[in-house]
C-alpha cells in the first residue's frame, strides 16, 4: 500500500505512515546535509551515495577515523559519531553511550562493532526513582531541581525526556502507564530494557584502535595500529579511495620509517622482515622515553617494569602513548608506567598491586580480587 489511496476520481486518502515518513526522509536529508558540511571541511567532496547512516550498530564491524562527535538527545547520554571509514565510505553512528566514546575524539581511530546489554544512564535513573513499582515524573522533577546538575538548567525537558523513553518501552510491552503522572515499573525494568535496546540494535559497542591520527603514528616511537597492520599483513579491507586510501599510504610510510630505524629490513625481492617481537620492543622503547619525561617533574625517577614483576604502589594518573594509555604508579623512591584499563580509574589516588604479564597487568584490587586485563 502506498501512502495515498485514490477511492474515487480525485477522493484521495492520505496513509497513516505518510507523516512518519516524510519526517524520516527529512531527518535523513538533515544527516545528509551534515555529513558533506564535516567532509568538506577536512577538504573532501564524496558522493551522499557512499554514505551510510545507521540506528546503532552495523551489520559489520566499522573501522575508520572520527571526523565528528555531536550530542544525539537532551539527556546527553547518546552521542553520535560520524567516521571515516577505512571501507571508503562515510558513516553516520548514532547510539552511543556518552560514557563509552569519551576517549573517541576527533582524528582516533575507532572500530564500531555490535549491541551490548548495557543499561542507558536514563533506565537506572528511572529504576532508581521508582517507588513501589511506581514512577512519578513530577517526583523525578522534584529530586532534578533538588539536585541541581542538569546541564543548562532544562529540568522539564530533562524528565520529559525520561518520560518519552518510557513511551517507547510502553509500546514494547515493557512499561504501564497508569496516568498522566504514574508508571508502573516491573522489577526486572532495567534488564528488560537492556535487552530490547539490544534486540533492534541501538546501543553500539565501540573501541579506540588508536588515540592518535595517521601522521601522528607514522613517525611514533612506540607500537601504532599501523604497526600492527603491517605485521599482520592487513591490506585487503582497505578501500583505494577515501581513508582506506590513506591508511595504505600511511602504511607505506611507516614500513619505510620502521627500515631507516633500523626495527625492519628489505630483502633484495621486495620483501619486508620485521624486527622479532616489534610491538614489544617498541611499547617499551615509547614507556622508556615517556618516563624520563615525566621524571623531570617529579621528585622520584622513573623505573620500567619487567615482564612477569609485580608492580605496587598509588595509581596517581594516567598517559596517552601511541602504544595505548599507561597508569602511573608511584611509590616513594620510584614510579613506573603499566597499561590502563578502565576497571582501575576507580582505584585513582589507592594503593594498586597487580602483576605484569605480556604487555597487559593482572590487577588484585580491594580485597585480593584478582581481574585479569
Amino acid at each position: 500500500m502506498g501512502l495515498a489511496t485514490e477511492h474515487a476520481p480525485g477522493v484521495w486518502e492520505l496513509s497513516d505512515r505518510l507523516e512518519p515518513t516524510l519526517r524520516e526522509l527529512g531527518e535523513r536529508g538533515d544527516i545528509i546535509r551534515t555529513m558533506q558540511k564535516v567532509l568538506r571541511a577536512e577538504g573532501q567532496e564524496r558522493d551522499p551515495a557512499s554514505f551510510q547512516i545507521h540506528d546503532g550498530a552495523a551489520g559489520a564491524p566499522i573501522v575508520g577515523r572520527v571526523i565528528d562527535k555531536h550530542l544525539a538527545d537532551e539527556l546527553g547520554e547518546n552521542i553520535t559519531l560520524v567516521v571515516d571509514g577505512i571501507d571508503g565510505r562515510a558513516h553516520h553512528v548514532s547510539g552511543f553511550d556518552a560514557g563509552r566514546v569519551e576517549d573517541a575524539r576527533i582524528g582516533s581511530i575507532v572500530e564500531i562493532g555490535p549491541a551490548d546489554m548495557a543499561a542507558r544512564p536514563s533506565d537506572r535513573a528511572i529504576a532508581v526513582m521508582t517507588k513501589d513499582g511506581v514512577y512519578q515524573p513530577s517526583r523525578h522533577l522534584e529530586q532534578a531541581r533538588f539536585d541541581g546538575r542538569v546541564p543548562g538548567g532544562d529540568y522539564e525537558g530533562f524528565v520529559d525526556a525520561h518520560v518519552r523513553r518510557l513511551e517507547a518501552l510502553r509500546r514494547a510491552g515493557i512499561v504501564e502507564r497508569i496516568d498522566a503522572d504514574r508508571w508502573r515499573i516491573p522489577e526486572d525494568f532495567e534488564s528488560r530494557a537492556a535487552a530490547h535496546d539490544a534486540g533492534r540494535s541501538v546501543r553500539v559497542n565501540i573501541r579506540v584502535l588508536s588515540a592518535f591520527d595517521l601522521e601522528s603514528q607514522i613517525g611514533a616511537d612506540g607500537a601504532t595500529w599501523l604497526d600492527r597492520r603491517l605485521i599482520a599483513g592487513e591490506a585487503s579491507d582497505l578501500a583505494p579511495a577515501g581513508f582506506g586510501q590513506a591508511v595504505a599510504q600511511a602504511m607505506d610510510r611507516r614500513r619505510e620509517h620502521l627500515i631507516d630505524q633500523g626495527d625492519a629490513t628489505r630483502q633484495p625481492t621486495g620483501r619486508v622482515f620485521y624486527r622479532r617481537n616489534l610491538l614489544a620492543t617498541l611499547r617499551e622503547r615509547e614507556v622508556a622515553r615517556a618516563g624520563a619525561e615525566l621524571a623531570v617533574s617529579k621528585p622520584m625517577p622513573f623505573r620500567a617494569s619487567g615482564d612477569g614483576e609485580t608492580v605496587s604502589g598509588t595509581f596517581t594518573g594516567t598517559v596517552q602513548l601511541a602504544s595505548g594509555r599507561f597508569a602511573i604508579v608511584e611509590k616513594s623512591h620510584e614510579f613506573t608506567l603499566v597499561p590502563w584499563r578502565p576497571v582501575i580509574e576507580r582505584q585513582r589516588g589507592r594503593e594498586v598491586i597487580g602483576v605484569v604479564q605480556g604487555g597487559s597487568v593482572s590487577w588484585q584490587l580491594g580485597k585480593q580480587r584478582e581481574l585479569g586485563l
